[in-house]
Formats: structure tokens, C-alpha cells, sequence
């Protein structure tokens, strides 16, 4: 039976955790769902005053360690559940690399927390769940 990949992204937040929650309880129901767990990072942004104090690239390192602390607990409850995985951490806008690397893996769907706004208060808000849900061709399971 050929594997299934699901991206599911992550940023922290309880409703990610929740997204998380419910691809794992998935993929332990079904050996041939396999997860992509991904965390966005936007660019490093180091401008006035603060370059006296900080590189471009300290910030990188230290926004890379961010990353690194948010992605420890969900390959953590991957593995605890015995669920395939890969995981990854990207650099730029988050809905486009959401949807940009979850298309160019292959993936069957992508696996998103949303704080559960209505349609209208999304746009104005510009929740990355919502610029996914537009921008990709592949399913997109909202976890509220």
C-alpha cells in the first residue's frame, strides 16, 4: 500500500498542537499515513539601531533555535505515538511555504491549526490557515 504524507505545520501555538493532535490520531489509525511536520520561520529582520547589537545572522541563529524549540515537542509526540516522520524548518512567508512545500513533497493534504474566526474576520486578519486554504490545490483539514 503506497504511502500517504500529510504536511502538518506548526508555530507553537494550542492550535497547532491541536492540528498535530489530530494528524497523529490519523496516521495511528492508518500505517500508511506518514507526517510532515514543518515549522515556518520568517525572514530575519535586523534594521536600525539594533545591527549595533545584533547580526543578520546572530538573529538567524537565534530564530533557528526558536524554530528548533517548537519543532523538540512534536517529533517528541511523533515518535512517542510510532507515527512515520520527517520534519523541517523553512524560512519566509508562512502560508506560501506552507503550500509551497507541501506541493513540491508530494504530499496528499496539509494539516493546519485555525483560531476558528469566521471567513470575513480571516481576511482582514490575514490568518495564515486561510491564505493556505486559497493558495494550495491540496485538501486542507482546518483543526480548530
Amino acid at each position: 500500500m503506497p504511502m500517504h504524507k500529510l504536511l502538518v505545520a506548526i508555530d507553537g501555538s494550542d492550535h497547532a498542537r491541536r492540528a498535530l493532535d489530530y494528524a497523529l490520531s490519523l496516521a495511528k489509525e492508518n500505517s500508511a499515513v506518514g507526517l510532515h511536520i514543518l515549522t515556518v520561520q520568517p525572514e530575519p529582520n535586523v534594521y536600525g539601531e539594533i545591527q549595533v547589537y545584533i547580526t543578520q545572522e546572530h538573529m538567524a541563529q537565534l530564530q533557528r533555535q526558536h524554530s528548533e524549540g517548537l519543532l523538540a515537542p512534536a517529533l517528541q509526540a511523533a515518535r512517542v505515538a510510532g507515527v512515520a516522520h520527517t520534519s523541517e524548518i523553512v524560512v519566509g512567508d508562512a502560508a506560501s511555504m506552507i503550500t509551497k512545500r507541501a506541493e513540491e513533497l508530494g504530499c496528499d493534504g496539509i494539516v493546519i491549526g485555525t483560531q476558528g474566526r469566521n471567513a470575513i474576520a480571516s481576511a482582514l486578519m490575514g490568518s495564515v490557515a486561510f491564505k493556505v486554504v486559497h493558495l494550495t490545490k491540496l485538501p486542507v483539514t482546518l483543526v480548530k
